[in-house]
């Protein structure tokens, strides 16, 4: 499975593997080799597309693409990154979709997600209203040039604050008896190959804080002074790179030095170590907004009524779910269920009705599209679903109205059965059951 393919909704699978840009074209192709120098440390805005060569999609914007790169030409740059191929440079900007559009302005290390039309024209007319944006930024002061010599410390970030500074006197404390992730580089000042290393550490330590929260941190030990903890490790070249878990023993890092790699390694590392994503039920519509706009794609479940299936039958249908967002948490989707009835307008939406309950349907509330789960709702059916969808098959509709639906407040359930509305009581007292109307004489 491709790591970094979060649910291309509507993106389908094609054979040809062709590079989409060749060196007549204005598209500038970027790799991780040469993505630091072009984009990040350059005064120049730019607009840098993410694709996959396999996408449908970034095949039909290709063409428009390239008419925007020459009409550019001189004025905005235009690049292009295979990020089937360089995952890692995809993973670093948190690609998680085919085609991605990144904007590239003052803050090189913060991109905007470019929200554009797809055509030539819609392309250039976005790249000059961020290119305005950017000039008047400048004339009033509020940002500078993100790039120039390319002698920024920490990576281009503009400082090193995210690596933390290990000694001997606090590893133990912070690294061994706390609940992060850490990786640690031991150092020597001396060394050539630590110094470039420490632009790239310090980039990649941001970018991890940042899409882990704080849980994989990144840290440095200079090997010269702090010598008791170096030793302990068998530090003896440098730089050594250790990855520490709480309760288990170091690993060295074997992976790449660029800030590319390490980001990877480290995210790898915040999935691995993650507990899968919380299962909620839709109670109200700020549940959906937050569950969905805060993930890439969002897995929502309809569920029989609770009288039709009773606690243990809906604990079942809760426990594959719970089982699979397991399996997919390194994807980070969201998941949610509502019981059927409880939200008609969203199932009214995604045409859930028709195919009766329980129902799935993965949601991709940027792009206003999802799909249905069309197999049996168990482990093997939902896991072929997500994969499909995974690998940008599938088949995918858009929201009518191009909204999400209106979204009920409802109680949450109880965890128990449901019980029948208890019948009304009659008074009965008034009624004469001897009268005249009930006599038959014989």
């Amino acid at each position: 499975m491709r790591p970094l393919l979060l649910g291309v909704l509507g993106c389908s699978l094609v054979l040809s593997v062709q590079a989409f840009y060749s060196a007549s074209d204005d598209v500038i192709e970027l790799t991780p080799s040469n993505f630091n120098k072009e984009v990040i440390q350059s005064d120049s805005l730019w607009l840098v597309e993410f694709y996959a060569p396999w996408c449908g999609h970034c095949q039909s914007l290709t063409p428009d693409w390239k008419k925007a790169a020459t009409a550019l030409k001189g004025i905005v740059k235009i690049g292009a990154v295979d990020a089937d191929e360089h995952k890692s440079l995809g993973g670093q900007y948190g690609v998680r979709g085919f085609p991605t559009i990144k904007i590239f302005g003052a803050n090189k290390h913060k991109p905007e997600e470019y929200q554009g039309g797809r055509s030539s024209q819609a392309i250039v007319d976005g790249a000059m209203n961020a290119l305005r944006n950017l000039v008047k930024d400048r004339l009033s002061g509020k940002s500078g040039s993100s790039g120039g010599s390319g002698k920024q410390s920490g990576g281009g970030s503009g400082s090193k604050k995210d690596v933390v500074e290990l000694t001997d006197d606090n590893f133990d404390k912070l690294v061994l008896e706390g609940d992060d992730v850490w990786m640690v580089e031991f150092f020597a000042p001396w060394c050539g190959h630590c110094k470039n290393l420490e632009p790239e550490w310090a980039a990649a330590a941001s970018a991890i804080k940042e899409q882990t929260k704080g849980k994989v941190r990144l840290g440095a030990v200079d090997a010269t002074v702090h010598q008791a903890v170096s030793s302990r490790y068998g530090i003896r070249g440098f730089p050594t790179i250790k990855i520490f878990r709480k309760g288990e023993e170091p690993e060295d890092y074997q992976g790449g030095r660029s800030r590319g790699d390490i980001i990877e390694r480290g995210l790898d590392l915040f999935s691995d170590n993650a507990p899968a994503p919380e299962l909620l039920e839709i109670l109200n519509e700020d549940i959906i907004k937050k569950t969905c706009e805060d993930n890439q794609l969002c897995i929502i479940a309809v569920l029989p009524h609770i009288l039709d299936t009773g606690a243990a039958g809906r604990n079942s249908y809760l426990d594959v779910m719970l089982k699979m967002s397991e399996k997919y948490k390194k994807k980070m989707w969201g998941w949610l269920w509502a019981e059927a009835g409880a939200q008609m307008e969203l199932e009214a939406s995604l045409g859930i009705g028709g195919f009766g309950y329980p129902a799935m349907a993965a949601i991709n509330s940027r792009k206003m599209k999802f799909a249905l789960l069309r197999g049996s709702f168990s482990e093997t059916g939902i896991h072929e679903f997500l994969r499909e969808l995974s690998v940008g098959r599938g088949s995918t509709a858009t929201f009518g109205g191009g909204s999400m639906p209106k979204i009920h407040t409802v109680e949450a359930w109880d965890g128990k059965d449901g019980q029948l509305p208890e019948e009304e009581d009659y008074d009965l007292s008034d009624v004469d059951l001897d009268s005249d109307y009930d006599k038959v004489e014989l």
